[in-house]
């Protein structure tokens, strides 16, 4: 398994914070283990990527990439129209919410010694994914994010009764658009079923 740097102990104590923060998603995916909260268990894969697409990552990647999804599910996308633009604000207050939150968290007197302040705002920019084509960080977590996606989200999204072949196309089209070489390299690598290549395939137009 690849790892990653260790973290410094008031990083480590504000991973502890976020992901016992995760462990409230009332949501659950069932590992090996048991009943596990949703966001927890996606929070430990973006950690698991990001030493693979990354393993010197700095504590901030490392805090921001745990924090992707902070609290999501109090944000469920049946709360905004399910149309286009719905969606689209839906993602945005999800971004600038997450962001906040996790800034306030990252200000937690339990966190010794503190994080400075502008360590706390570059852990937020990263969350909210900003100047992603142009901020190597900020592309590292959207590769994390997407690797995660087709890794361990992709088979259960292509199976839902409302995602036809050719939206699914069109979904791996966009995942992919917004990778950088680098993420493409792996995700290339993973061992994904023979449907998810033939989508992957079509997707990129091979």
């Amino acid at each position: 398994m690849d790892e990653i740097s260790p973290l410094p102990g008031n990083y480590h104590q504000a991973l502890k914070l976020i992901d016992e923060a995760h462990a409230q998603d009332p949501r659950t995916v069932e590992r090996k283990s048991g009943s596990v909260p949703f966001e927890l268990d996606y929070a430990q894969h973006m950690t698991r990527w990001l030493a693979v697409r990354e393993p010197g990552a700095s504590p901030v990647l490392q805090l921001a990439c745990r924090a992707q999804h902070f609290r999501r599910w109090e944000i469920p996308r049946s709360s905004y129209p399910m149309t286009r633009p719905g969606y689209l604000t839906w993602r945005a207050k999800l971004k600038s919410q997450a962001a906040k939150q996790v800034a306030e968290l990252l200000a937690d007197p339990s966190i010794q010694p503190p994080l400075s302040q502008e360590e706390i705002d570059r852990v937020a920019a990263l969350v909210r994914k900003e100047d992603l084509k142009t901020d190597s960080d900020t592309q590292v977590l959207e590769d994390v994010a997407c690797l995660v996606f087709l890794d361990e989200q992709f088979e259960d999204f292509e199976k839902r009764p409302d995602i036809d072949e050719e939206k699914m196309v069109g979904i791996l089209r966009k995942t992919w658009g917004k990778m950088s070489p680098s993420g493409h390299a792996l995700a290339l690598q993973m061992h994904l079923s023979e449907r998810a290549k033939i989508l992957i395939e079509k997707a990129l137009g091979v």
